[in-house]
């Protein structure tokens, strides 16, 4: 299953070091929330993730009714990512 949105990025300041996640909107999340997938910790799945020419494997994670896209370090380094910067994601989701 294919998805693309948009989110702006944002920082979560919880740890030592920051984390820095895309949001998939509410709607979005709470429909494939309905969808029949393996279970996975924190309800987690997991998807192959294209933000400009960067593509790499990660899983998204659910929090607070929408599943959040974490951004590493070297894909905010490798497209000039900054918290606030507004993103266009394309995501296919390989648990379903």
């Amino acid at each position: 299953m294919q998805i693309e949105f948009e989110s702006p990025v944002t920082r979560w300041d919880k740890r030592v070091e920051s984390w820095y996640f895309a949001t998939m909107p509410e709607e979005l999340s709470l429909e494939l929330r309905e969808l029949p997938a393996p279970k996975r910790g924190f309800g987690s799945l997991r998807v192959q993730a294209r933000i400009g020419a960067s593509i790499w494997r990660t899983s998204i994670f659910f929090s607070d009714n929408a599943f959040v896209l974490p951004l590493k370090r070297s894909i905010r380094d490798a497209q000039g990512i900054e918290e606030g910067d507004m993103l266009t994601i394309d995501l296919d989701i390989l648990d379903l």
